[in-house]
């Protein structure tokens, strides 16, 4: 290799992913139920590199990428399961996900996934379903954030149709109260731990100003400030988030001590009272959640482990297979 075109953040992400890789074999057994770890490996050997290559790109040009990515697959799986529907553009049968108040102009990288869709048609045509490619990017997402690695399970199939009600009405809202969230997780198979692990993505990304206005100026009706608030962060989000109208969507980092960075700074900014959403800082109020955002705020080893297993769960939420579903050939529209 010519020196000069040796790019050291590119080989170090190499060498740790597949030290991830190696590591990782503590976690599975080849198959797991409907899914397999290896169901591509022999129809498209090189899906994991061209779906790494596209994430690559997409986070080189945009960090707030991978958080984006993470969160369109969290949105994807919570609804009626993870089959793509977040993907699909609405027509005059189908009234999808991506307007409904949750994901309207905020859910990003769909373009990610149609660019990485199409470098897998070129090599794999009709092969890859849309969702598997969302599920490996998340992933990859992570990993090159300095996240965790976990295994993915593929042969999921692509849902035939999206429901904007349903995304309304099963994706947690930050402004819900701490029971029902859990109560949504539960709904979904999951449980407890998993709603405050999965909390723990939010040590990237950003969230809009609406999203947590109202804690700045007029919480719960007061008039005055949410008392939990570090008065610090309070100074610099009313300054940031400004109480008119046009400053609804401007961002705030979720995690502003390492904004691109997934780490557990998330559990200590909680334990500090710098949680930026109120359901961030709900878990610190509710004893049997308190005591695993301590837990994780001191170890972040327990957290990443915790974090790639409920990662994994929630992979495995509503996956079609079978007859019921397809291989879309574009994301964006059932074949």
């Amino acid at each position: 290799m010519d020196h000069k075109s040796f790019n050291p953040a590119a080989f170090f992400c190499i060498v740790l992913y597949l030290i991830n890789s190696i590591n990782a074999g503590a976690y599975y057994d080849k198959n797991d139920g409907p899914l397999s770890y290896n169901y591509y490996d022999k129809s498209c050997p090189n899906l994991p590199m061209i779906v790494r290559r596209g994430v690559w790109a997409a986070l080189k040009n945009d960090t707030r990428m991978a958080a984006s990515l993470l969160r369109l697959h969290f949105h994807d799986c919570f609804v009626d399961g993870c089959e793509g529907s977040i993907l699909l553009d609405d027509t005059k049968d189908i009234k999808g996900e991506k307007n409904a108040l949750p994901n309207r102009n905020s859910a990003r990288g769909y373009d990610v996934i149609d660019n990485i869709k199409a470098d897998v048609e070129k090599s794999c045509p009709s092969i890859v379903s849309c969702v598997d490619i969302l599920a490996l990017a998340a992933r990859e997402a992570i990993v090159m954030s300095g996240g965790p690695f976990w295994p993915v399970s593929l042969g999921r199939l692509d849902g035939l149709t999206a429901n904007e009600k349903s995304a309304n009405e099963q994706l947690p809202s930050p402004f819900e109260p701490l029971e029902n969230i859990t109560a949504k997780f539960v709904a979904k198979g999951l449980d407890m731990k998993d709603m405050v692990v999965l909390s723990g993505g939010h040590t990237i990304g950003f969230a809009q100003c609406f999203t947590f206005k109202r804690r700045l100026f007029n919480f719960k009706g007061t008039g005055k400030p949410d008392p939990s608030l570090n008065p610090s962060l309070l100074s610099n989000l009313q300054s940031t988030c400004p109480n008119v109208d046009n400053s609804n969507s401007k961002l705030a980092p979720l995690d502003i001590q390492t904004i691109n960075r997934f780490d557990n700074s998330y559990y200590k900014n909680v334990m500090n009272n710098t949680g930026l959403l109120e359901s961030d800082q709900a878990l610190i109020k509710d004893p049997k959640t308190a005591s695993m955002v301590k837990d994780y705020s001191n170890d972040p080893n327990l957290f990443a482990k915790d974090f790639a297993t409920s990662m994994m769960k929630l992979g495995k939420v509503g996956v079609i297979t079978g007859q019921s579903g397809q291989i879309r050939k574009k994301c964006s529209s059932v074949n």
